[in-house]
């Protein structure tokens, strides 16, 4: 039952990072990225490594998601002819729905009956992950950290367009105003009443 279980997330898991890379809707691609997390997370408690899938869930569809979800808005993506119906992307939705659904309740079923790794049992899950990463894996996770600010960069660079139609107050300019740049004094002949 667990070897079936671990083929079966992890055929999901291919499928849904192809899905990402190939559909051309953003929205599918994000919803097809919580797939895969979703199933990396499964995948994560088959293996005992309860923190690290909790982290994936909590940071990724948490909080990256929302980031995504928020660049999409942002890069102002014509996505009115997506928005004509909504029935239309129902059986997208549902079928990773009904997907995450399942994915939860055979691994509530097989985490029960898998025996966690002997390898483990000394230290505690989340004890022995930073060990790991910061002794061993140090310059990796230095890099992964790098790689992840510049595509934050990125993100905030790329929505920072500047508007055509957007009108600004220029201060230096006010202030170096003079009387005769602004006011003209004209002299015109007054009118007599006869």
């Amino acid at each position: 039952m667990i070897k079936f279980t671990f083929y079966l997330f992890a055929l999901i898991l291919i499928f849904a990072a192809s899905r990402v890379i190939t559909v051309r809707n953003p929205i599918h691609a994000a919803l097809f990225l919580v797939l895969a997390f979703f199933s990396s997370a499964a995948i994560w408690l088959l293996l005992h490594a309860e923190f690290l899938a909790i982290v994936l869930i909590l940071v990724y569809v948490g909080a990256v998601m929302v980031l995504f979800l928020f660049v999409l808005m942002m890069l102002d993506i014509n996505v009115a002819p997506l928005r004509e119906g909504f029935v239309r992307y129902l059986p997208v939705a549902a079928f990773v729905g009904v997907l995450i659904l399942v994915e939860m309740i055979l691994v509530l079923v097989g985490w029960h009956q898998a025996p966690p790794p002997e390898v483990a049992a000394a230290l505690p899950n989340t004890k022995a992950l930073g060990l790991v990463l910061y002794t061993d894996y140090v310059y990796p996770f230095e890099i992964a950290a790098a790689i992840l600010l510049v595509a934050m960069i990125a993100a905030i660079a790329l929505t920072m367009r500047p508007h055509t139609r957007a009108k600004y107050q220029k201060p230096e300019e006010q202030v170096r105003v003079r009387r005769e740049d602004r006011v003209r004094l004209v002299k015109m002949p007054s009118e007599s009443k006869e």
